[in-house]
């Protein structure tokens, strides 16, 4: 199995993301980086700007599977309206670059990368950075999306050991 998996931190300032590579179970790593979008745009600009960056990394990196951050209820609802609105401009994207779309909670990547839902976002990023052999990570947002990508493959291999243990 060769699969491309791109993870994505969306946001409607910054997004990460992180690609990945799948090939017979180990995991290597493409790129990682963000998509920074000017604080002084209005918000419909910001997300026309996110959508066309976005095409870009999708483009280039034909993702065979997108992951994204579930969206979390915080204290200022504002700020969750506009990561959904983030979100869906990702998924559009992705859907129209015809990758398999797939959202998890964040809770649930950092404990299967780590092994604790309460782990900070400093210690995904260290054990992503020995994961993958990566002396480092630019932004904490390029990790999130490196986990997420990192995340997802863990969970196809087990999804496939699953289907071969039924078969037999």
């Amino acid at each position: 199995m060769s699969l491309v998996i791109l993870g994505v931190d969306p946001g409607s300032r910054i997004t990460g993301f992180g690609v990945v590579h799948v090939n017979n179970g180990k995991i290597e790593h493409v790129n990682h980086g963000v998509i920074m979008m000017e604080a002084t745009q209005d918000f419909p600009s910001r997300m026309t700007e996110l959508g066309s960056a976005f095409r870009e990394v999708m483009d280039k990196y034909k993702p065979h599977h997108v992951v994204i951050e579930k969206i979390f209820l915080g204290k200022n609802a504002d700020s969750a309206f506009k990561l959904g609105h983030a979100r869906g401009v990702i998924m559009y994207e992705a859907g129209l670059g015809g990758a398999i779309v797939k959202e998890y909670a964040t809770r649930s990547v950092k404990k299967g990368v780590t092994g604790s839902g309460g782990a900070s976002k400093e210690d995904v990023q260290v054990i992503l950075k020995a994961m993958l052999s990566l002396k480092t990570i630019s932004r904490i947002d390029a990790s999130d999306a490196l986990a997420m990508a990192c995340y997802h493959a863990f969970e196809l291999k087990k999804l496939a050991t699953l289907q071969r243990a039924v078969s037999l």
